[in-house]
Protein backbone atom coordinates (compact mmCIF):
# COMPACT_ATOMS: atom_id res chain seq x y z
CA UNK A 1 0.00 0.00 0.00
CA UNK A 2 2.81 2.12 1.03
CA UNK A 3 4.65 1.20 -2.39
CA UNK A 4 1.22 2.11 -4.21
CA UNK A 5 0.96 5.85 -2.74
CA UNK A 6 4.30 6.78 -3.40
CA UNK A 7 4.70 5.78 -6.70
CA UNK A 8 1.25 8.28 -7.38
CA UNK A 9 3.04 10.64 -5.64
CA UNK A 10 5.51 10.28 -8.03
CA UNK A 11 3.73 10.51 -10.99
CA UNK A 12 1.68 13.87 -9.55
CA UNK A 13 4.95 15.80 -9.10
CA UNK A 14 6.10 15.17 -12.62
CA UNK A 15 2.97 15.95 -13.91
CA UNK A 16 3.31 19.47 -11.94
CA UNK A 17 6.82 19.50 -13.49
CA UNK A 18 6.04 18.95 -16.97
CA UNK A 19 3.19 20.86 -16.94
CA UNK A 20 5.33 24.33 -15.48
CA UNK A 21 7.94 23.62 -18.15
CA UNK A 22 4.86 23.73 -20.91
CA UNK A 23 3.75 27.26 -19.59
CA UNK A 24 7.14 28.76 -19.65
CA UNK A 25 8.18 27.67 -22.95
CA UNK A 26 4.82 29.48 -24.04
CA UNK A 27 5.59 32.18 -22.22
CA UNK A 28 8.51 32.46 -23.62
CA UNK A 29 7.69 32.11 -27.13
CA UNK A 30 4.73 34.12 -27.19
CA UNK A 31 6.67 36.97 -25.69
CA UNK A 32 9.77 36.70 -28.16
CA UNK A 33 6.97 36.84 -31.01
CA UNK A 34 5.75 39.97 -29.60
CA UNK A 35 9.17 41.59 -29.50
CA UNK A 36 9.54 40.51 -33.18
CA UNK A 37 6.38 42.23 -34.28
CA UNK A 38 6.48 45.10 -32.15
CA UNK A 39 3.48 44.81 -30.72
CA UNK A 40 4.51 45.27 -26.95
CA UNK A 41 2.61 47.88 -25.38
CA UNK A 42 5.60 48.85 -23.57
CA UNK A 43 7.60 49.29 -26.54
CA UNK A 44 5.24 51.01 -28.51
CA UNK A 45 4.94 53.70 -24.90
CA UNK A 46 8.48 54.40 -25.02
CA UNK A 47 9.33 54.75 -29.07
CA UNK A 48 5.98 56.98 -29.33
CA UNK A 49 6.65 60.45 -30.25
CA UNK A 50 4.17 62.53 -27.81
CA UNK A 51 1.70 65.05 -30.01
CA UNK A 52 2.96 68.33 -29.69
CA UNK A 53 0.28 71.06 -28.96
CA UNK A 54 0.74 75.05 -29.23
CA UNK A 55 0.45 76.79 -25.88
CA UNK A 56 -0.49 80.03 -27.26
CA UNK A 57 -3.94 78.96 -28.24
CA UNK A 58 -5.60 75.66 -27.95
CA UNK A 59 -5.78 74.19 -31.71
CA UNK A 60 -8.97 71.85 -30.75
CA UNK A 61 -10.98 75.00 -29.73
CA UNK A 62 -13.59 76.28 -31.44
CA UNK A 63 -13.73 79.01 -29.29
CA UNK A 64 -14.48 82.66 -30.70
CA UNK A 65 -12.18 85.31 -29.78
CA UNK A 66 -12.75 88.52 -27.68
CA UNK A 67 -11.38 91.80 -28.93
CA UNK A 68 -10.97 94.44 -26.65
CA UNK A 69 -10.27 98.48 -27.10
CA UNK A 70 -7.21 98.87 -24.76
CA UNK A 71 -6.72 102.80 -23.45
CA UNK A 72 -2.76 103.95 -24.06
CA UNK A 73 -2.93 107.14 -22.59
CA UNK A 74 -0.01 107.54 -20.15
CA UNK A 75 -2.29 107.62 -17.46
CA UNK A 76 -4.03 104.38 -18.16
CA UNK A 77 -0.82 102.79 -19.16
CA UNK A 78 0.61 102.49 -15.84
CA UNK A 79 -2.43 100.93 -14.82
CA UNK A 80 -2.84 97.98 -17.57
CA UNK A 81 -3.99 94.58 -16.59
CA UNK A 82 -4.14 91.56 -18.28
CA UNK A 83 -2.46 92.01 -21.18
CA UNK A 84 0.00 89.58 -21.02
CA UNK A 85 -2.75 86.35 -21.37
CA UNK A 86 -3.57 87.93 -24.49
CA UNK A 87 -2.04 85.94 -27.97
CA UNK A 88 -2.14 89.05 -30.42
CA UNK A 89 -2.23 92.27 -29.49
CA UNK A 90 -2.60 95.37 -32.34
CA UNK A 91 -1.45 98.88 -31.74
CA UNK A 92 -2.45 101.65 -34.22
CA UNK A 93 -2.53 105.39 -34.06
CA UNK A 94 -5.10 107.61 -32.66
CA UNK A 95 -5.90 111.50 -32.20
CA UNK A 96 -3.50 113.74 -30.35
CA UNK A 97 0.09 111.42 -31.27
CA UNK A 98 -1.32 108.60 -28.68
CA UNK A 99 -2.18 105.47 -29.83
CA UNK A 100 -4.52 102.43 -28.67
CA UNK A 101 -4.17 98.72 -28.50
CA UNK A 102 -6.52 95.92 -29.25
CA UNK A 103 -5.88 92.39 -27.32
CA UNK A 104 -7.35 89.59 -28.52
CA UNK A 105 -8.18 86.79 -25.86
CA UNK A 106 -9.33 83.11 -26.14
CA UNK A 107 -10.37 80.56 -23.86
CA UNK A 108 -8.49 82.50 -21.13
CA UNK A 109 -9.99 83.34 -17.52
CA UNK A 110 -8.37 86.83 -17.09
CA UNK A 111 -9.79 88.39 -13.60
CA UNK A 112 -8.59 92.10 -14.83
CA UNK A 113 -8.43 93.41 -18.45
CA UNK A 114 -8.22 96.92 -19.25
CA UNK A 115 -8.30 99.95 -19.22
CA UNK A 116 -11.24 99.62 -21.86
CA UNK A 117 -11.73 102.59 -23.91
CA UNK A 118 -14.06 103.41 -26.90
CA UNK A 119 -13.92 101.95 -30.62
CA UNK A 120 -12.33 103.98 -33.69
CA UNK A 121 -13.71 102.07 -36.73
CA UNK A 122 -10.31 101.50 -38.36
CA UNK A 123 -10.00 99.03 -35.57
CA UNK A 124 -12.88 97.04 -36.41
CA UNK A 125 -11.54 95.58 -39.17
CA UNK A 126 -8.87 93.71 -36.89
CA UNK A 127 -11.88 92.86 -35.10
CA UNK A 128 -13.28 91.42 -38.31
CA UNK A 129 -10.68 89.62 -39.76
CA UNK A 130 -10.53 87.33 -36.49
CA UNK A 131 -14.21 86.85 -36.35
CA UNK A 132 -13.82 88.54 -32.89
CA UNK A 133 -16.55 89.82 -29.91
CA UNK A 134 -15.50 93.31 -30.15
CA UNK A 135 -15.05 95.04 -26.57
CA UNK A 136 -15.33 98.69 -26.30
CA UNK A 137 -16.05 101.79 -24.09
CA UNK A 138 -18.03 104.17 -26.53
CA UNK A 139 -17.40 105.13 -29.59
CA UNK A 140 -16.35 107.91 -32.49
CA UNK A 141 -19.35 108.62 -34.42
CA UNK A 142 -17.28 107.11 -37.21
CA UNK A 143 -16.91 103.74 -35.45
CA UNK A 144 -21.01 104.09 -33.81
CA UNK A 145 -21.97 104.51 -37.73
CA UNK A 146 -19.86 101.18 -39.07
CA UNK A 147 -20.46 98.99 -35.25
CA UNK A 148 -24.20 99.23 -36.79
CA UNK A 149 -24.04 99.05 -40.55
CA UNK A 150 -21.36 96.53 -40.29
CA UNK A 151 -23.68 94.09 -37.89
CA UNK A 152 -20.41 94.03 -35.24
CA UNK A 153 -21.07 92.01 -31.93
CA UNK A 154 -19.94 94.12 -29.60
CA UNK A 155 -20.14 94.90 -25.80
CA UNK A 156 -19.95 98.28 -24.50
CA UNK A 157 -19.04 99.41 -21.57
CA UNK A 158 -21.33 102.64 -21.88
CA UNK A 159 -24.77 99.85 -21.98
CA UNK A 160 -23.25 97.40 -19.37
CA UNK A 161 -21.44 99.64 -16.84
CA UNK A 162 -21.93 97.88 -13.77
CA UNK A 163 -23.03 94.71 -15.24
CA UNK A 164 -19.92 93.23 -17.77
CA UNK A 165 -17.86 96.11 -16.48
CA UNK A 166 -16.43 98.29 -13.63
CA UNK A 167 -14.95 101.41 -12.68
CA UNK A 168 -11.65 100.52 -10.59
CA UNK A 169 -11.78 104.54 -8.63
CA UNK A 170 -9.05 103.17 -6.44
CA UNK A 171 -6.31 104.14 -9.23
CA UNK A 172 -6.55 107.82 -8.67
CA UNK A 173 -7.12 108.90 -12.47
CA UNK A 174 -9.22 110.26 -14.26
CA UNK A 175 -12.53 108.72 -14.40
CA UNK A 176 -12.29 107.74 -18.42
CA UNK A 177 -9.17 105.83 -17.38
CA UNK A 178 -10.61 103.47 -15.11
CA UNK A 179 -12.58 101.16 -16.62
CA UNK A 180 -12.14 97.38 -16.63
CA UNK A 181 -13.81 94.17 -17.83
CA UNK A 182 -13.03 90.30 -17.17
CA UNK A 183 -13.13 87.07 -19.07
CA UNK A 184 -16.21 86.02 -16.85
CA UNK A 185 -17.93 89.14 -17.82
CA UNK A 186 -17.22 88.89 -21.24
CA UNK A 187 -18.60 85.60 -21.60
CA UNK A 188 -21.67 85.96 -19.56
CA UNK A 189 -22.51 89.32 -21.68
CA UNK A 190 -21.68 86.58 -25.10
CA UNK A 191 -24.49 84.50 -23.51
CA UNK A 192 -27.17 86.95 -22.39
CA UNK A 193 -26.89 88.93 -25.73
CA UNK A 194 -27.04 85.86 -27.49
CA UNK A 195 -23.80 86.35 -29.81
CA UNK A 196 -21.82 83.58 -31.60
CA UNK A 197 -19.57 82.12 -29.28
CA UNK A 198 -17.72 79.52 -31.51
CA UNK A 199 -15.95 80.23 -35.17
CA UNK A 200 -14.68 78.12 -37.86
CA UNK A 201 -12.50 80.51 -39.10
CA UNK A 202 -8.99 79.94 -39.62
CA UNK A 203 -6.00 81.70 -36.66
CA UNK A 204 -4.95 84.67 -38.66
CA UNK A 205 -1.33 83.43 -38.23
CA UNK A 206 0.49 79.96 -39.43
CA UNK A 207 1.49 79.06 -35.65
CA UNK A 208 4.23 76.12 -35.48
CA UNK A 209 5.35 73.78 -32.48
CA UNK A 210 8.73 73.77 -34.30
CA UNK A 211 11.56 76.26 -33.71
CA UNK A 212 11.41 79.38 -36.57
CA UNK A 213 14.89 80.06 -37.02
CA UNK A 214 15.42 83.40 -39.06
CA UNK A 215 19.27 83.20 -38.90
CA UNK A 216 19.14 80.50 -41.44
CA UNK A 217 17.27 82.46 -43.78
CA UNK A 218 19.16 84.45 -46.67
CA UNK A 219 18.98 88.45 -45.93
CA UNK A 220 17.89 88.16 -42.39
CA UNK A 221 19.33 90.13 -39.58
CA UNK A 222 20.24 90.40 -36.18
CA UNK A 223 17.61 92.01 -33.70
CA UNK A 224 18.61 92.14 -30.23
CA UNK A 225 16.68 95.94 -29.89
CA UNK A 226 13.62 96.90 -31.55
CA UNK A 227 12.97 100.75 -31.34
CA UNK A 228 9.11 101.68 -32.77
CA UNK A 229 8.35 105.24 -33.08
CA UNK A 230 5.06 106.23 -33.45
CA UNK A 231 4.70 109.93 -32.64
CA UNK A 232 6.54 112.51 -30.49
CA UNK A 233 4.28 111.19 -27.49
CA UNK A 234 4.58 107.09 -27.87
CA UNK A 235 8.04 104.96 -29.19
CA UNK A 236 7.94 101.30 -28.12
CA UNK A 237 11.14 99.38 -28.08
CA UNK A 238 11.57 95.68 -27.28
CA UNK A 239 14.69 94.01 -26.14
CA UNK A 240 15.47 90.61 -26.69
CA UNK A 241 16.47 87.97 -23.15
CA UNK A 242 18.39 85.36 -24.98
CA UNK A 243 18.01 83.46 -22.47
CA UNK A 244 13.92 83.13 -21.75
CA UNK A 245 13.33 83.57 -25.65
CA UNK A 246 11.58 86.75 -25.22
CA UNK A 247 11.49 90.41 -26.08
CA UNK A 248 11.15 92.64 -22.87
CA UNK A 249 8.64 95.48 -23.78
CA UNK A 250 9.13 99.24 -22.92
CA UNK A 251 7.20 102.34 -23.60
CA UNK A 252 8.77 105.93 -23.84
CA UNK A 253 11.83 104.17 -21.85
CA UNK A 254 9.69 102.62 -19.19
CA UNK A 255 9.57 98.76 -18.55
CA UNK A 256 5.72 98.11 -19.69
CA UNK A 257 4.45 96.33 -16.92
CA UNK A 258 1.36 94.83 -15.89
CA UNK A 259 -0.45 96.73 -12.92
CA UNK A 260 -1.98 93.17 -11.25
CA UNK A 261 1.55 90.78 -11.98
CA UNK A 262 3.82 93.75 -11.26
CA UNK A 263 5.95 91.73 -14.44
CA UNK A 264 7.01 93.32 -17.29
CA UNK A 265 5.24 92.58 -20.50
CA UNK A 266 6.82 90.05 -23.03
CA UNK A 267 6.39 89.21 -26.32
CA UNK A 268 7.62 86.17 -28.41
CA UNK A 269 7.03 87.52 -31.72
CA UNK A 270 6.61 91.29 -33.05
CA UNK A 271 5.41 91.65 -36.76
CA UNK A 272 6.00 95.75 -38.01
CA UNK A 273 4.79 97.32 -40.71
CA UNK A 274 3.84 101.09 -41.75
CA UNK A 275 0.27 102.35 -43.04
CA UNK A 276 -0.78 105.47 -43.80
CA UNK A 277 -2.93 107.83 -42.03
CA UNK A 278 -4.13 111.15 -41.80
CA UNK A 279 -7.21 113.56 -39.96
CA UNK A 280 -10.46 113.32 -40.65
CA UNK A 281 -11.59 116.36 -42.84
CA UNK A 282 -13.94 118.98 -40.65
CA UNK A 283 -13.67 116.39 -36.98
CA UNK A 284 -12.98 118.62 -34.33
CA UNK A 285 -11.25 116.18 -32.57
CA UNK A 286 -8.66 114.80 -34.42
CA UNK A 287 -9.65 111.84 -34.97
CA UNK A 288 -7.81 109.58 -38.14
CA UNK A 289 -8.42 107.78 -41.39
CA UNK A 290 -6.46 104.39 -41.91
CA UNK A 291 -5.87 102.89 -45.21
CA UNK A 292 -5.19 99.99 -44.16
CA UNK A 293 -6.59 98.41 -47.45
CA UNK A 294 -3.83 97.96 -49.19
CA UNK A 295 -0.26 96.36 -49.25
CA UNK A 296 3.34 96.96 -48.15
CA UNK A 297 6.55 95.49 -46.70
CA UNK A 298 7.45 95.32 -42.84
CA UNK A 299 9.59 93.12 -40.64
CA UNK A 300 8.58 89.67 -38.90
CA UNK A 301 10.82 89.29 -35.73
CA UNK A 302 11.30 86.64 -33.67
CA UNK A 303 14.15 84.89 -31.31
CA UNK A 304 16.76 87.61 -31.44
CA UNK A 305 16.46 87.77 -35.51
CA UNK A 306 14.27 90.08 -38.08
CA UNK A 307 13.45 89.40 -42.06
CA UNK A 308 11.37 91.78 -44.27
CA UNK A 309 8.00 90.43 -45.07
CA UNK A 310 4.98 91.92 -46.99
CA UNK A 311 1.43 92.10 -45.89
CA UNK A 312 -1.84 92.51 -47.91
CA UNK A 313 -5.26 93.43 -46.76
CA UNK A 314 -7.88 93.11 -49.94
CA UNK A 315 -11.15 94.37 -47.79
CA UNK A 316 -12.28 95.22 -44.31
CA UNK A 317 -13.20 91.86 -42.78
CA UNK A 318 -10.51 89.96 -44.55
CA UNK A 319 -7.33 88.68 -43.39
CA UNK A 320 -4.31 90.44 -43.14
CA UNK A 321 -1.63 88.28 -44.85
CA UNK A 322 2.00 88.01 -44.03
CA UNK A 323 4.44 86.75 -46.11
CA UNK A 324 8.08 86.22 -47.21
CA UNK A 325 9.06 88.15 -49.62
CA UNK A 326 8.97 85.15 -52.17
CA UNK A 327 5.27 85.02 -51.25
CA UNK A 328 5.58 81.80 -48.63
CA UNK A 329 3.52 82.45 -45.49
CA UNK A 330 5.55 83.27 -42.73
CA UNK A 331 5.66 80.35 -39.93
CA UNK A 332 4.89 82.10 -36.58
CA UNK A 333 6.78 80.76 -33.20
CA UNK A 334 4.57 79.39 -30.79
CA UNK A 335 4.12 82.52 -28.13
CA UNK A 336 2.22 85.78 -28.28
CA UNK A 337 2.36 87.98 -31.18
CA UNK A 338 2.58 92.24 -30.91
CA UNK A 339 1.34 93.55 -34.65
CA UNK A 340 2.43 97.10 -34.65
CA UNK A 341 1.15 98.80 -37.07
CA UNK A 342 3.00 101.86 -37.56
CA UNK A 343 2.20 105.77 -39.27
CA UNK A 344 4.47 105.78 -42.75
CA UNK A 345 7.78 107.92 -42.43
CA UNK A 346 7.86 107.31 -38.61
CA UNK A 347 11.51 105.70 -37.64
CA UNK A 348 12.01 101.80 -37.12
CA UNK A 349 15.36 100.24 -35.78
CA UNK A 350 16.28 97.11 -35.63
CA UNK A 351 20.20 96.68 -34.09
CA UNK A 352 22.44 94.54 -32.63
CA UNK A 353 23.30 95.18 -29.15
CA UNK A 354 24.80 91.93 -27.35
CA UNK A 355 24.85 93.54 -24.58
CA UNK A 356 21.16 93.67 -23.42
CA UNK A 357 21.44 89.26 -24.16
CA UNK A 358 20.63 88.61 -20.76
Amino acid sequence: MRRLKKKNVIIIVCSLVILAIIVVFAFVILNNKSDMNGTSSQDESATEEPIKKLQIINEDSNSRPYAVMINNHPQARAHHAGLQDAYIIYEMIVEGGLTRYLALFKDQDTEKIGSVRSSRHYFLDYALENDAIYVHWGYSPQAKSDIKSLNIDNIDGLVYEGKYFYRDRSLGVATEHTGFTTMEFLKEATEKLKYRDTSNQDTLLNYTTDVVDLSSKEDSIVADEVTIKYSSSVTDKYVYDSTLGVYKRYVNGKEHVDDVTKEQYTFKNIITYQVENDTISGDDKGRQEFYNVSEGTGYYITNGYAIKIKWSKKDRSSQTKYTYLNGEEIEVNDGNTFIQIQPKNQKLEIKENNENNN
